[in-house]
């Protein structure tokens, strides 16, 4: 879920501007799972446009306290999401926290790194969210510890439909700055795609497994 259309769009028209969302139908990329896309999506540049990166921090920062009241750490899922996520804690003045995909093999072995008092609310920050899968690992590790997780918030959703059911299946709250919706809508209306390439576009959402182009 979307925290609200202008948001949505106007988070869209600044990851465009910058490249962080890139949108090539002709001439797609290959992504690790082996899939064919349109579309590639990197956060982590946001990090390097101060103006930008405020705007992400303080319009999640706010839809936190909005939608959960002050929580008590702010949990990033590395590596994309530990800039964000340590941005929003200072900005809420809380203790930050950030996840690894695995315990390390060597010295204390964390998957953790930080203090997670144990039944404290923690707000997980998340950069991209597509299967979900990796983004949940990290709320299980956060289980696990006996965190009290109360949901994810991330910058942009793919808004693939396992996504949803993935979240669903866990019981996670999943809420987003934009998604592809909207995205493909901003690219739209500021002709930075064709409404031909906007058809091709949304048939890969439809079905990116398969896609080809």
């Amino acid at each position: 879920m979307i925290f609200d259309k202008n948001t949505a769009k106007k988070t869209a028209e600044l990851l465009l501007q910058i490249n962080a969302i890139k949108l090539q139908p002709q001439k797609p990329f290959t992504w690790a799972s082996g899939w064919k896309s349109p579309i590639y999506c990197d956060n982590r540049i946001t990090l390097s446009y101060p103006p930008i990166r405020i705007y992400l921090k303080e319009q999640i920062a706010k839809f936190i306290e909005e939608e959960y009241g002050k929580p008590d750490v702010i949990a990033g899922v590395a590596t994309g999401a530990i800039g964000i996520g340590m941005m929003v804690a200072e900005y809420l003045n809380l203790p930050f926290i950030y996840v690894r995909p695995e315990a390390k093999k060597h010295g204390r072995q964390n998957q953790i790194e930080g203090i997670v008092p144990e039944g404290k609310k923690v707000i997980v920050i998340e950069d991209l969210i597509s299967t979900g899968k990796s983004s949940l690992n990290a709320v299980k590790a956060l289980k696990a510890v006996n965190a009290n997780v109360k949901g994810m918030v991330a910058i942009f959703n793919y808004g693939f439909d396992i996504a949803s059911q993935n979240f669903e299946e866990a019981g996670v709250k999943l809420h987003t700055l934009s998604n592809y919706n909207s995205l493909l809508e901003q690219a739209k209306d500021t002709s930075y795609i064709t409404e031909k390439e906007q058809t091709t576009l949304q048939s890969w959402k439809e079905n990116p497994a398969e896609w080809n182009q």
